[in-house]
């Protein structure tokens, strides 16, 4: 038997390749373009589109589906797209996608987790053995034809110190197998994490997070940007680390207060290596405004953890597998915006036979009670002669209603139960 789900508002649309149009707004790889073009789609790429040329593009393309990387997509653009379903983030992260917009029109947001994780976990090393070394220090000293070995002799190493991770997901994890291959001590603290799964890892557990700050030598972070780690990095977290210790934050800006941690660099010696920014310039905008890599002691990159050949095959084959499937199906892999909840509390079980018309009676009956319908699947079973609507609604529904849809000609039966 096979499933027709009723939550796919676009895939009427999806019957040519001229309905098919994406826009790409933002560099990608060249292998990803292709492998849309190939399966028929009407590809655009602009990479210089931001803000309010974004969105005039948007209106006047009416793609079906954009993908991005790091330019932001707002609510302006988002309001833009009347053909918009679907919004693919070429990437982990996704807080430069007003997300709340796109729900609120009902348009999936996609990202691609997981492709970029050794690119960025090698970043973080490059970051850490630079802080560690000053590697960035010397090469510009001896750019200027200066030599000053007894200065850069004075280093800690890393072979058995602290590694204190925040966030053991895919990043983390790679991170971490990364500092035991370093004879690194790796103690790991994650909002999910349990004592089993660290053991299971091959990491300490560490249950709170203030603790692995003061314990750790060297400290990497990798947590979502969300409004629980919002400034995660503040003046309590730096009180907390060692005086002399390293940070490496490669996942997003907001998680780092970044004036707490300047303080932390000045007073403690902190040493900072970093990829990401509190205000990192658009598309296309090549000034830079940030304090924090003015310090001494802070190396920082432009925001590339995942800039490998490598990571960008990855997460654009990534990428396309999301948009394909979404266009054979209207399912969205990797969807992040997909309700785990509804304000249903009924379930509408209706055997029927597959024919035009049953489904409508039943919403007729459903809307006249003003029953919201929250999810619906209607089964079909071999031979295609009957199925069974499953259909999920956010009250109880009247004996009479039930009655009344049971009155049907096609129908073969109805049940309702409590969810």
């Amino acid at each position: 038997m096979t499933a027709q789900t009723l939550a796919n508002p676009s895939a009427d649309t999806h019957t040519d390749s001229a309905a098919n149009r994406v826009l790409i707004a933002d560099s990608f790889n060249e292998s990803g373009i292709a492998m849309l073009r190939e399966a028929g789609c009407d590809v655009h790429i602009d990479p210089s589109l931001s803000g309010d040329m974004l969105a005039e593009a948007v209106r006047s393309q009416q793609p079906q589906a954009i993908i991005v990387r790091s330019t932001k997509v707002p609510e302006k653009v988002i309001a833009a797209g009347d053909q918009l379903g679907l919004i693919v983030r070429a990437g982990a992260g996704y807080d430069t996608i007003d997300v709340a917009a796109a729900s609120a029109r009902g348009i999936a947001v996609a990202n691609c987790p997981g492709m970029n994780s050794i690119a960025v976990a090698e970043l973080t090393w490059g970051l850490i053995l630079s802080c560690d070394r000053r590697i960035p220090d010397q090469s510009s000293d001896l750019r200027a034809g200066m030599w000053n070995k007894k200065e850069y002799a004075k280093a800690a190493g890393l072979h058995g110190r602290t590694l204190g991770i925040i966030g053991l997901g895919r990043i983390g994890c790679e991170v971490a197998t990364r500092g035991n291959a370093f004879g690194m001590k790796v103690v790991a603290w994650s909002l999910s994490l349990t004592e089993a799964d660290a053991n299971d890892l091959g990491v300490g557990y560490c249950e709170d997070l203030l603790n692995l700050v003061r314990m750790s030598d060297v400290l990497s972070i990798h947590v979502p940007a969300t409004q629980e780690t919002k400034h995660l990095v503040n003046a309590d977290f730096c009180d907390a680390m060692k005086p002399g210790a390293i940070l490496v934050n490669t996942t997003r800006g907001s998680v780092v207060d970044e004036s707490a941690l300047a303080a932390a660099v000045e007073q403690k010696g902190i040493r900072v290596g970093v990829d990401v920014y509190a205000n990192e310039p658009g598309s296309g905008d090549n000034t830079f405004t940030g304090e924090i890599p003015k310090y001494p002691g802070v190396y920082g990159t432009h925001h590339i953890g995942a800039s490998t050949t490598q990571a960008q095959e990855a997460i654009a084959g990534e990428a396309v597998r999301v948009l394909r499937h979404w266009m054979d199906t209207g399912e969205v892999l990797n969807c992040v915006n997909m309700a785990t909840a509804t304000a249903a509390s009924t379930i509408l079980k209706v055997r029927h036979l597959n024919h035009p018309g049953v489904l409508a009676h039943v919403f007729e009956v459903l809307g006249r009670s003003a029953q919201n319908v929250e999810e619906m699947e209607n089964v079909i079973y071999e031979g295609g002669e009957a199925a069974v609507a499953m259909i999920q609604v956010d009250g109880a529904i009247s004996p009479e209603d039930l009655q009344f849809i049971t009155q049907h000609e096609h129908v073969l039966g109805t049940s309702t139960a409590s969810i």
